[in-house]
């Protein structure tokens, strides 16, 4: 007979939090650049970017006012760490001569109202598109969902092509302090403190939104208790957990391009 003996779930956790942070794999130490080449394979292989060029990621550069991205006409699928140019916010290229996507204005909105957000990523996937059509927010019925558990706003009403500065402050404002935002009619944006943490909460957020459509198809959707899902979400987010998640993607992203970070 077994002599182990039931303990609190609250003790559990301290233990599990300790050892994530105490036995969690060391990453690779990738740059920037390499990061992002990165999210836009592992983006575009999840089908973010499938119906062409619409939407970006971009990351703060090093010195301060600039931004990170890809030029406009380079697709995710075939992003590489070399060919990222910076912008400043005013979205000019700093080497005078790149095209920049002109939609990155209102990523520049995003970054002036939070400090802390380093990456951003926008995309039209199709069933976060799906729901934006129909006007539904995101619903945390499901435990894959909960790191969206308060956490994910939503923009009842779209505001146009995002490239003036009124689309800007409308998006950033509706944002407000979440990690990601529903847009009416358009797609979805996440932020991050890291370029690990807005890739997966963009990977994740499509992933529970093609999971809400599919539920509703069967029946009503029904949320998880608050409680439940707040202690999730809180798990979940974790800083090395998402960062064993985006590599798990990388690894996946090099299997196919493994030059993309050279």
């Amino acid at each position: 007979m077994s002599d182990y003996i039931s303990q609190g779930k609250d003790v559990l956790r301290r233990r599990v939090d300790r050892e994530i942070e105490e036995r969690a794999a060391p990453q690779a130490a990738w740059s920037a650049a390499q990061k992002m080449a990165l999210a836009c394979r592992m983006l575009a292989a999840q089908g973010h970017w499938h119906g062409g060029l619409a939407g970006q990621i971009t990351a703060r550069g090093e010195a301060p006012g600039t931004i990170l991205t890809l030029p406009f006409g380079v697709g995710a699928d075939e992003a590489r760490a070399s060919e990222l140019i910076l912008i400043d916010e005013d979205i000019n290229p700093l080497d005078g001569k790149s095209l920049p996507n002109p939609a990155n204005r209102f990523h520049a909105w995003v970054y002036r109202h939070r400090p802390e957000v380093q990456c951003i990523v926008h995309t039209h996937p199709p069933a976060v598109s799906a729901l934006s059509m129909v006007g539904e927010p995101l619903v945390v019925a499901h435990m894959d969902a909960t790191p969206f558990f308060d956490d994910c706003a939503y923009l009842p009403q779209w505001p146009g092509l995002p490239i003036g500065d009124d689309e800007g402050e409308i998006i950033s404002e509706a944002l407000g302090d979440k990690r990601a935002i529903l847009l009416a009619n358009h797609g979805m944006l996440t932020a991050g403190k890291s370029i690990e943490e807005a890739t997966v909460m963009a990977i994740w957020l499509e992933q529970v939104a093609a999971l809400q459509l599919r539920a509703r198809a069967i029946g009503p959707v029904k949320p998880v208790p608050a409680e439940l899902a707040r202690e999730s979400h809180d798990f979940l987010v974790k800083p090395k957990i998402l960062a064993l998640t985006f590599a798990y993607f990388a690894r996946r992203a090099l299997r196919e391009a493994p030059d993309c970070i050279e």
